[in-house]
This record gives structure tokens, sequence and C-alpha cells, in this order.
């Protein structure tokens, strides 16, 4: 979130607007804000490559409280807001955090986990009043400190943590190198370009600041000298009613926003003029390609798809008539050399579902985790994996199908349940799905369907029998649902990610799952 040169070449020109107050803050006030805070950190003794944390929804303070960090030398982590004290006590500590910042509506969540966090400093309050030595308004603790940078600029970056969708959330470092901060990571060079940013661009982000994805597409947008559209929460008709009030031209959503765009009654979706669109970057998860065509007939030659997680190894992006052409796909790679291999290592052959790796685009490890860091890495180093399947066809194009963690062995069989996800979501009845293996005596494990109906269907017998047939018209005997149960609602996160984890664990029980 580093203002930079668009500071003093463009003072009055919003730097972001929050969606639903209209609240504006310009690259002057961005730039004031993330200087003296930068000089809070320093005051209190942050140096180089040292560590703190940010707690807070989506609000007006989220981006100074990184773009502090950015112009110090540190690492930031942003944490999943939506987490318990304890979930977030974890984090703090395991990424070795001195300083939290959070929010007056996170204070209370913040206070319970601090009394588990004993090297934690200082808690500054965004928006808040100070209470004590150690919990501080951040108005009140910054307003004395100067606007000017300080004298030791140099960049930092986000320490971003897994989702801990299939276990225990893992940092992701990357090495810094010393150098100021007005020269962006190589990685973030690259993306500019691969995301056609340009200066004056008007970018609408609709996911949580905690997330990778919106945390490099609105620090990038800063960075040319854009004006970002922050949504406190996403809403299907709410951003497109954004797009049209702003005139967008870039933005960044999850597979699960183009899917509830389209559950928009026709005549709401065809309301709203979406004709300043130019880029749409889909990320966080496969999409299922009926989703994926659907936004295409829609929306144009604009989508484009994002791959390499948090952990950020490898990008690919397609133009409209690839991916007509190309169903399912996510497209061909742009960077780093891919390979899909078994659990020997040896490559799968053409169209057969195999564990992406790629050639290492960008240098990462999972901090203070060695053991993690090796799995992920080739035994001679060469390249990375985050446990991603899918398989590459005779063109060169990459399809994602799920991941290696979601996997179910029933009967000594391999099944990836993505696929089932994928067509249970395209059902008329049903708002979402999740698929995953649960105990079966005999087979080891059997195939679980867990659906959230659409507002006004019925859930039952009839339904579940309904949707186990629909599935075996499309899917081989083994991939169908043995059974399916009802969930009011799925757990999402709000980046649009499945919590699979929870709800596979009810089915487990005691029981030791093979899944990790």
């Amino acid at each position: 979130m580093y203002t930079g040169k668009h500071a003093h070449l463009r003072p009055l020109q919003p730097a972001f607007i929050m969606a639903e107050t209209g609240e504006t803050v310009t690259y002057a006030e961005l730039e004031a804000r993330s200087n003296r805070l930068a000089h809070l950190l320093r005051h209190r003794g942050l140096k180089r490559l040292d560590h703190y944390a940010i707690f807070m929804e989506n609000n007006n303070r989220y981006l100074e409280a990184c773009g502090a960090g950015e112009r110090s030398g540190l690492y930031y982590t942003c944490v999943n807001s939506y987490l318990t004290a304890s979930e977030l006590a974890y984090i703090v500590n395991n990424s070795e955090s001195r300083i939290l910042i959070t929010s007056l509506a996170k204070l209370d969540i913040a206070r319970e986990a601090l009394k588990e966090c004993p090297k934690v400093e200082l808690c500054i309050v965004a928006n808040g009043a100070s209470e004590s030595d150690r919990i501080v308004g951040l108005d009140e603790a910054t307003r004395a400190l100067p606007k000017t940078p300080i004298a030791d600029e140099c960049i930092g970056t986000a320490m971003l943590y897994s989702s801990g969708t299939t276990g225990r959330p893992k940092g992701i470092l990357r090495p810094l190198a010393e150098q100021p901060p007005v020269q962006q990571m190589a990685l973030f060079d690259f993306l500019e370009k691969l995301w056609l940013y340009r200066e004056g661009m008007i970018y609408l982000s609709p996911a949580p600041l905690y997330h990778s994805a919106p945390q490099a597409a609105v620090n990038l947008t800063i960075r040319v000298g854009g004006t970002a559209i922050i949504m406190e929460h996403f809403d299907p008709e709410r951003y497109l009613a954004l797009v049209e009030k702003w005139g967008v031209t870039h933005s960044q959503l999850v597979p699960t926003m183009f899917s509830r765009m389209l559950k928009l009654p026709e005549p709401t979706r065809k309301r709203y003029d979406l004709s300043s669109l130019e880029v749409v970057i889909h990320a966080a998860a496969p999409c299922p390609s009926m989703v994926k065509d659907d936004m295409i007939k829609w929306w144009g030659p604009i989508i484009h798809e994002y791959y390499g997680a948090t952990e950020g190894l490898g990008f690919t992006a397609c133009n409209s008539t690839e991916w007509l052409a190309h169903r399912g796909t996510v497209g061909k790679v742009l960077l780093g050399d891919l390979h899909i291999l078994d659990e020997n290592l040896k490559p799968c052959p053409v169209g057969t579902p195999g564990t992406v790796w790629f050639k290492t685009a960008t240098a990462f490890e999972y901090f203070n985790d060695p053991n993690k860091t090796q799995e992920a890495r080739s035994p001679d180093g060469s390249m990375s994996t985050v446990g991603d399947v899918g398989y590459v066809d005779e063109d060169g194009y990459l399809y994602l199908t799920d991941r290696a963690t979601f996997m179910i062995i029933s009967g000594g069989v391999n099944i990836y349940p993505q696929e089932c996800e994928n067509l249970l979501i395209t059902h008329p009845k049903i708002a979402d799905a999740a698929v995953f293996g649960v105990p079966n005596p005999d087979l080891g494990e059997e195939v679980k369907a867990v659906v959230q109906p659409m507002p006004g269907v019925l859930p039952g017998p009839d339904l579940a029998q309904e949707l186990i047939s629909f599935c075996g018209e499309k899917l081989s005997r083994q991939k169908v649902p043995r059974s399916i149960d009802f969930e009011h609602e799925l757990p999402r996160l709000p980046t649009g990610k499945l919590y699979k984890r929870l709800l596979r664990d009810r089915y487990w029980g005691n029981k030791t799952s093979r899944i990790v």
C-alpha cells in the first residue's frame, strides 16, 4: 500500500473509497497516516525484518496498517478477521508478532487473545481510545508523530497465512531484499503486467483485505496511481451497482462470487451497466467450467484466472477465445515450468491427473516450519507444490481438478471430490455444496455430500435422492455420493474458500482421519 510518488503527483485523488459509507481517503492522507504509523513502529523498537499482525475487518484504517510496514522493512501478518481468540493467538504467536493492530469491532476478541500472547508489547486500536499502556488508540498514539517518511525507509511485505481449511494455518515468508519501498518486489512487477494494471484505473475489491489476492490487487492499484473501492462485505447485487456507480475498470473475485451473481434474477443482472470493466481476475479455487462459461457469455473477454495461492508459485491468464475453446481450463502457464507428477514424482501422461509442481517462481518458505517447507519442495529443491491436483492437455493447458488433501480413497480407488462439487452447484435447487470422504467399514471411506439448498427449497430424503440421481447421470459410480446431508449454510470463508475440514471432522469424530 505504498503511496510513493503518487502522494506528490496526485495528492487530492482518492487512494481508496469505502463502498458502504462513501468515505474517501486521498493519497496525501494515506501517505501521512502510513508515515505516522511507521514512526510509531520504529519508536516501539521494530526494526527491519521484525513482525507485527493486523486483525481487522475491512475498514478505513486497514491500508495504512499495511502501508506502514511496507515502507519500514517489516513483515506484517493480516489475520482472518473471523477467527476466535485462541485461533488469533496461535497466529500472533506463531508469526512472532510484537505488535497487534486491531479495530474497535474486534477488540474484545483481541483482548482475549492477548492473554495468550505474552510477547505482544502493544495493541493498537484503529478508531479506538487508549485504555492502558498496552492497549492504545491509533490516532492518539500517532497524532504527534511526523507525517514525513522515516529516515531508514526500506521495503516490507505481508507474511500471510494459509487459510487453514485442511489443517493448522501456515505462514508464508518471502525473502526481503534491502531496497527502497519505491522499488517493488519482482513478484509484483510481474503481477502488474499480468493483470494489465494502469495509471488511473478504478479497482473494486469485494473480498477481505487479509487475503492474498486482495492484498496484492489493492497494493498494486495504489502503486500505479489508481483508486480502490473497498467493499466492507460482498453482496452480489451491490457489487454490480458499484461497478456502474464508480466506473470500475478492474476487479478480482472468487468463483463463489461468480456463482452468486449468476443466481441473481436475470432482470437484476441486466439492470446495471458493466461496460467500464476491462479486466476481472478470479482466484482462490478452481472455477467450475459451467460457471466460467456462463460468466464469459455475460461479461465477455475480460475474465482472467490467477493460480498460485498465497505462496505465489505460478500464474496464468487467458483471453475469452481461449476460454471458450478450452472449457474448464485454467490456461497456459506463463511463469515457471509446470509438471504433473504422481506420488513417486514421475511424470503423469497427458490428460492424467497428478500433483501440480512448478519450477519455483518466487522464493518462499513456511515460517518456522522446515518440515512443511521440505514437503512443498522436490528433493533437489528445484520445484514446489501447494498440493493442487490437475492435468495438462495436449495443447499445454492446465486443468485444476482438486486438492490432494481432499482426495478420497474408497475401496482402493482415488476419488477427487471437486468434480462432484462442481456438478452439484449447477443444480437449480442447490446454493452450495461440499463433498468429502467419511468412514466406511468395508471401503475405508465413502463419498458424502453436504449441500445448502436454495431459499424456499425443502431439504429431505426426496431431494437427496434427486441429487444422487442427478450425479449418477453425469459421474461414474464411484464418484457419486452414497448419502447427502443438508445444512442451512456451509462454512465458507469470506474469501470464498470452503472450510471443508469443519464439516468432515463431524463425521470422523474420534477416529483418525487419513487426511490432515
